[in-house]
C-alpha cells in the first residue's frame, strides 16, 4: 500500500508540472503558487462543471459562517488539472466524487462499495493530502440513451449496447477517452467499440442537446441531473460495475485541517443528498446563481 502511495504522490508531482502552464493559460488560479503569501486563507477550488462549482460555493460558505477566512477558485478545469493544483498548494479544499477520485488515484482499483471506496481513497490519497466524511450524497456516471433509441434497440443495460455499438456515436467529456470509467472500460468491461467519439462538455447543455438531437446516441450524464427526467431519458444499468459508487466528500490539504474545519464540512456532508443535488442542479440550470442557491440550502439546514 505504501508503494501505491508513493506511486501516486509521483504521479501528481509529474502531472503539477506540467498543468502549471495550463492554469497560467486559463488564469483560473491567478497566480502562480509561490505568488502565494496568505497561508490562512483557505482557497476552494472546483471542477469545471455547475455541481461542482455550487458545492465549492457551499463548502467556502459554510466555513465563513464559523469565521474561517476562504476564497474560491472555480471552473478549474478537469482532475488532470485541479488535483495537481491541490497538490502544489495552488487550491486546499475541493469538492470531489470518491469513485472517480480514486480510479484516478489508482487505474488498478477495484471496489464498487460506498463504504470500500472510501477505504479504498483514504489509503490511495498522497502525502499531505486528505479527506473528510463522505456525504451520503452520491453523483454516478451513467450512460444515457433517449427513449426512443431505448425502445429501438431494446436497451436496459450497458451490456444490451454490445450487438449495436458499432452503430452508435458516443457522447462525453474528453476525458473519456482515457478514462477507466469511459471509453477504456467501455470496451474492457463490456467489449464496447462504437462508431466513433465525440468530444462534448462535462454531462452538460451540449451533451445534452446532441443526444436529444440524435448527434450521438449514447452519452455520459450524470444521476443528479434533473435533464433526466425532464426529457425522459433512459439510464442503462451498469450490471457490471464500471461506475463506482460516487459519494460526495471533501478533500483537503491536511495543513489546513483543524477541529473548526472538519466539524463545519461534516455536519454539511452530513446534511447533503442526492435530491438536494438534483433539486439544486435543476435551479441552476434555470439561471439561479450559485450565491443564492448555496445560501438557502445552508439556511434551510441551519449551515450558516
Amino acid at each position: 500500500m505504501a508503494f501505491s502511495i508513493l506511486k501516486a504522490a509521483g504521479a501528481f508531482a509529474l502531472m503539477a508540472l506540467s498543468a502549471t502552464t495550463t492554469l497560467a493559460q486559463t488564469d483560473p488560479l491567478g497566480a502562480a503558487p509561490a505568488a502565494r503569501t496568505d497561508k490562512t486563507t483557505i482557497i476552494v477550488g472546483s471542477a469545471d462543471f455547475p455541481e461542482s462549482q455550487l458545492l465549492a460555493t457551499i463548502y467556502a460558505k459554510a466555513l465563513a459562517a464559523k469565521g474561517i477566512k476562504t476564497d474560491t477558485k472555480l471552473n478549474i478545469g478537469s482532475r488532470e488539472v485541479y488535483m495537481p493544483a491541490l497538490l502544489d498548494g495552488s487550491i486546499d479544499l475541493l469538492p470531489e466524487y470518491a469513485g472517480a477520485t480514486l480510479s484516478y488515484l489508482d487505474k488498478n482499483a477495484t471496489a464498487h462499495s460506498p463504504e470500500d471506496v472510501a477505504k479504498a481513497l483514504k489509503a490511495a490519497l498522497p502525502a499531505g493530502v486528505s479527506m473528510l466524511t463522505p456525504s451520503q450524497a452520491q453523483d454516478s456516471d451513467g450512460v444515457a440513451v433517449t427513449r426512443a433509441t431505448a425502445e429501438k434497440y431494446k436497451l436496459k443495460t450497458i451490456a444490451d449496447l454490445a450487438p449495436v455499438a458499432s452503430q452508435l456515436v458516443l457522447g462525453g467529456p474528453p476525458e473519456w477517452k482515457t478514462r477507466k470509467e469511459g471509453i477504456i472500460g467501455l470496451k474492457e468491461l463490456y467489449g464496447l467499440e462504437f462508431k466513433s467519439f465525440k468530444s462534448l462538455d462535462v454531462g452538460g447543455p451540449l451533451t445534452l442537446s446532441a443526444l436529444v438531437n440524435d448527434q450521438v446516441q449514447a452519452a455520459n450524464l450524470f444521476s443528479t441531473d434533473p435533464a433526466i427526467a425532464d426529457n425522459k431519458l433512459v439510464i442503462l444499468e451498469d450490471v457490471k460495475n464500471l461506475f463506482p459508487a460516487q459519494n460526495i466528500v471533501p478533500v483537503i490539504a491536511k495543513a489546513k485541517v483543524s477541529d473548526v474545519v472538519t466539524k463545519t464540512l461534516d455536519a454539511v456532508s452530513a446534511a447533503l443528498t442526492t435530491d438536494d443535488l438534483i433539486v439544486m442542479n435543476g435551479r441552476l440550470a434555470n439561471h439561479d446563481s450559485f450565491d443564492v442557491v448555496a445560501d438557502e440550502w445552508l439556511a434551510k439546514h441551519k449551515l450558516n
